[in-house]
């Protein structure tokens, strides 16, 4: 076991880390979803914890969509915070927050948006300089219209990128008292969904050349 805990939701981006890194980090694909990815991640961090080799930080890692303009197809993000970006409730007047429905400040853990650990976040950034940094949004479901791209955006307007699990495994990390940082690889735009125009495996090519430059 090392120091260092990397979590993915499918066996393709952790085979892509590894591929990288070889065993020089703990690499496991912990599901899809922000539920599942945090309840996964805090069964490790307790195992590990437990058998008296706790780790040091906590990555998510991965492919996301990203959003146009922001960062390109095949490209790479560092998240400086994990958003649950639909975590809260509808209404006529739009989308309100969970940490705007009155409810007592101990029910939303970290809140709505964790940030991730400025000292991972420097580190990453250096060691990959072409990587687009900010807010990667995390979703239980995927963004597949303009409509859908551009009220995200209205609420997020310095989001970078949407994923499935970030928010989950920072919970998961917050709660253990791990530093926690976000990196994804683009296989595709946000918005409607063309399966023609992905790239996963490029996305995956990114994802191992990130793997293999990561500071830790």
């Amino acid at each position: 076991m090392t120091g260092v805990l990397v979590v993915t939701a499918v066996p393709a981006e952790a085979e892509a880390i590894r591929a990288g890194r070889g065993p020089t980090v703990t690499v496991a694909p912990v599901g899809v979803g922000p539920a599942v990815a945090g309840a996964a991640t805090a069964r490790l961090l307790a195992l590990a914890e437990a058998a008296g080799r706790p780790y040091r930080l906590v990555v998510s890692a991965g492919v996301a969509g990203g959003f146009t303009g922001r960062v390109k197809v095949g490209g790479t993000v560092v998240g400086t915070s994990a958003v649950a970006a639909d975590l809260g409730a509808d209404s006529p007047t739009g989308f309100i927050p969970v940490d705007q429905l009155g409810m007592p400040a101990e029910l939303l853990g970290g809140g709505p948006t964790i940030t991730a650990d400025p000292t991972l976040v420097a580190a990453l950034r250096a060691a990959l300089p072409a990587a687009a940094a900010g807010p990667v949004l995390t979703v239980g479901t995927v963004t597949g219209t303009v409509a859908g791209t551009d009220a995200l955006l209205r609420r997020h307007p310095d989001a970078v990128a949407e994923a499935m699990e970030g928010y989950g495994v920072a919970v998961a990390a917050a709660h253990a008292g791990l530093p926690f940082v976000e990196l994804r690889t683009i296989s595709n735009p946000v918005g409607p969904r063309d399966r023609n125009a992905w790239r996963l495996r490029e996305a995956l090519t990114a994802l191992t050349e990130a793997a293999a430059a990561l500071p830790f």
